[in-house]
């Protein structure tokens, strides 16, 4: 093996390293961007009932209170009872 060839592979050897390096950056840069994405859409979504004038809390009640409807025409219906 001569010092030319040995050359020639050290050299492409440190530019497989770089191109990699360099790609492995990149990835990362895609990475954080998308988590900080995510992070805008979550906090977003956090915020939305109270930007609205509701809490969970209200969101809840609401929610108990129409299925105690649906179960008070669910037996209705169950009782033979016309509504």
């Amino acid at each position: 093996m001569t010092h030319i060839d040995l050359l020639f592979a050290a050299s492409s050897l440190l530019a497989i390293a770089m191109l990699s390096a360099s790609a492995l950056m990149g990835w990362q840069g895609w990475l954080d961007l998308k988590r900080s994405e995510l992070d805008m859409q979550r906090g977003q979504s956090d915020s939305a009932p109270d930007m609205e004038g509701g809490s969970r809390e209200g969101m809840a009640r609401i929610e108990i209170a129409d299925l105690k409807e649906r179960i008070r025409k669910l037996e209705a219906i169950a009782n033979g009872v016309d509504l």
